[in-house]
């Protein structure tokens, strides 16, 4: 199960910050991504660090783990146990919003810390581009109704669970089909905005409450 635990820092400035009716305090928290041996998982980092790239993400393997990043195709990177890093480096970003594959020959726990993002927080979703996307802050829940993801006629968002599970925007009935997907914390996916749509961005105004 994956887990999330928030804390607001600052909170010595509680008192003035409700004073003046400002709500908005760095929050910090870190979450669990359970993986099982020989497991691939499409993984997401929703806590923003001041170094959001693998070697500094994960930093410790295990021996072998691969690290999947896609771009109109994947490149793959592999923990190297001897050296301790990623080999062929561990510059690649996993920033919130984006996502990534992730397997281990053993079963390991990911662990992502980092800072909650608030405010106006956007992801693009360009027209007839295969992208791996993820909310950007660390919530489950219906993609759309929840997550405020925009769809238009066509658009088709694939998870991975062993396997793909497929879901359709009908523009007609303006619903997903067959039902609307729903992500969990620390869970990506693949999004294609159908051709002839606009492209679009994932907005969310964002407060921790």
């Amino acid at each position: 199960m994956k887990a999330l635990v928030c804390a607001a820092a600052l909170a010595a400035g509680l008192a003035t910050a409700a004073a003046q009716n400002v709500y908005s305090l760095n929050v910090v928290g870190y979450y669990n991504i359970p993986v099982a041996a020989g497991q691939m998982v499409m993984i997401a980092n929703q806590l923003n660090t001041t170094n959001n790239t693998l070697g500094a993400l994960i930093p410790d393997g295990p021996a072998f783990a691969n690290f999947y990043k896609y771009a109109g195709g994947f490149t793959a990177y592999t923990f190297d146990d001897l050296d301790l890093e990623w080999t062929p480096d561990g510059n690649a970003t996993l920033n919130p919003g984006e996502g990534a594959f992730y397997v281990s020959p053993v079963a390991t726990t990911l662990t992502f810390v980092g800072e909650v993002l608030q405010g106006n927080l956007q992801n693009t979703l360009p027209v007839g581009v295969q992208v791996m996307r993820s909310s950007m802050v660390p919530q489950a829940g219906l993609i759309t109704t929840d997550l405020g993801l925009p769809a238009e006629a066509f658009d088709n968002i694939y998870t991975y669970s062993g396997g793909f599970s497929v879901y359709t925007f009908d523009d007609l009935d303006l619903e997903w089909t067959p039902n609307e997907p729903t992500v969990g914390v620390g869970q990506a996916f693949f999004y294609i905005k159908a051709a002839g749509n606009v492209s679009s961005t994932w907005t969310r105004n964002f407060t921790v409450q």
